[in-house]
């Protein structure tokens, strides 16, 4: 099922410093404390206790993370309840959609744009620069492109939209190395000055169809689920966000 495929890779995902607590993976990433780079995935079918839960809570704040779940709800139903219970409140509800090389379409780009895929270190760092502005993250560090080295490394891939009449990068995005067969796109960005020109959609298109067997993402609204549903993506589920403040 997607679902717990989306569990296993997002488990994977969380690499080598991976921690457990109780019925938990948790992810953390030392260097960056932002919310998206540091959650638990609970382990599929799981009814926490209260006295997991608190320990799950008690590493967060031991690691100065605020304490966070991103999951898939139809494969752990009875998380919710436990975590709400010990004071969470969901930071939202996204749709989780999926695609296959053999589904994805490609969506029409501005003439001006060329997309390709990137490895060396300087495309990284515009790569980084674009994307950091786009989610009004702080300036891109060598933290943030060593995070995508590290994507590349366990065989997942980084794209950039460049806009050929500048030279300039304007779009970015990536997708994990697959995990059985399934890897998330993440990070898809376009600069202010150039949206409305194709270009998530081009960045997206490349990443799916280079990738995984199965990709999936969770678009943050409903304009971004529009642009993926464009390129082939449909709707199979939701992803939970949910944490203490």
């Amino acid at each position: 099922m997607v679902d717990t495929a989306v569990h296993a890779y997002l488990r994977s995902a969380a690499g080598e410093g991976a921690r457990r607590a109780g019925p938990f993976t948790v992810r953390f990433d030392e260097h960056d404390d932002a919310v998206p780079f540091n959650y638990a995935i609970p382990d599929d079918d799981v009814a926490p206790t209260a006295a997991e839960v608190g320990a799950l809570i008690e590493l967060f704040h031991e690691h100065a993370r605020v304490p966070r779940l991103e999951y898939v709800p139809q494969a752990a139903p009875k998380v919710e309840a436990a975590v709400l219970a010990a004071g969470f409140e969901p930071e939202g509800r996204y749709p989780l959609l999926v695609c296959t090389p053999g589904t994805v379409v490609d969506a029409p780009v501005d003439p001006t744009i060329q997309v390709a895929q990137v490895t060396a270190d300087d495309d990284l760092w515009q790569a980084a620069r674009v994307m950091n502005a786009a989610f009004d993250a702080p300036d891109a560090t060598e933290h943030d492109v060593a995070r995508m080295r590290r994507i590349l490394g366990r065989g997942g891939l980084v794209a950039i939209a460049t806009d050929t009449t500048t030279g300039t990068v304007v779009g970015a995005g990536q997708i994990g190395g697959p995990h059985e067969g399934v890897a998330e796109v993440a990070g898809i960005a376009v600069a202010t000055s150039h949206r409305r020109r194709g270009i998530a959609g081009a960045v997206t298109a490349l990443l799916t169809r280079a990738g995984a067997p199965t990709a999936f993402l969770t678009p943050a609204d409903d304009a971004a689920g529009r642009v993926y549903a464009r390129v082939g993506y449909r709707k199979v589920g939701e992803m939970l966000h949910i944490s203490l403040r």
